[in-house]
């Protein structure tokens, strides 16, 4: 096997409340090795189905605190919730130190929360982000009912 094998960066997805910054690998790995440390974050896997190789680092425009923040595997997607080392900071205008503009750096805009409408609602009293399903953080509204509805004949 050649012991060059060339890692690309993986999709990452990201958004931030008062106290936390959640991260999103957009990407399908079994055992990744994801190393959380004040001002940076690495990320390193095999991922399937291709069994390609997907590695990146991020230096974060903030310290973070590695021993509140998390990560959890949901199987499509890997999610880590930084802790910011100050809760009373205000948001960072950028994720990266470097604040360049990054080809696999998005925001989630589906979770992205201005700083004056920022709360932490999403968290449960641990602090614990996880304990939420994604798929909550978005409205459903099924109104849709068994019963027939009566509807026109159409000509």
């Amino acid at each position: 096997m050649n012991s060059e094998i060339t890692a690309s960066p993986p999709l990452v997805t990201w958004a931030q409340r008062n106290s936390n910054v959640i991260l999103t690998f957009n990407i399908e790995c079994e055992k990744p090795d994801i190393k959380i440390e004040k001002k940076l974050v690495s990320f390193r896997g095999i991922c399937t189905p291709e069994q390609k190789v997907y590695e990146v680092e991020i230096p974060l425009y903030g310290e973070i605190d590695p021993e509140k923040s998390s990560h959890l595997n949901k199987g499509r997607v890997i999610e880590v919730v930084l802790a910011k080392e100050r809760q009373d900071e205000s948001f960072w205008p950028s994720l990266t130190s470097d604040r360049k503009k990054h080809h696999w750096l998005r925001v989630d805009f589906n979770r992205w929360q201005d700083e004056e409408e920022s709360s932490d609602d999403q968290m449960n009293s641990d602090g614990d982000v996880f304990s939420k399903p994604f798929a909550d953080d978005y409205e459903y509204n099924d109104s849709s009912s068994n019963e027939e509805e009566d509807l026109p004949d159409i000509q």
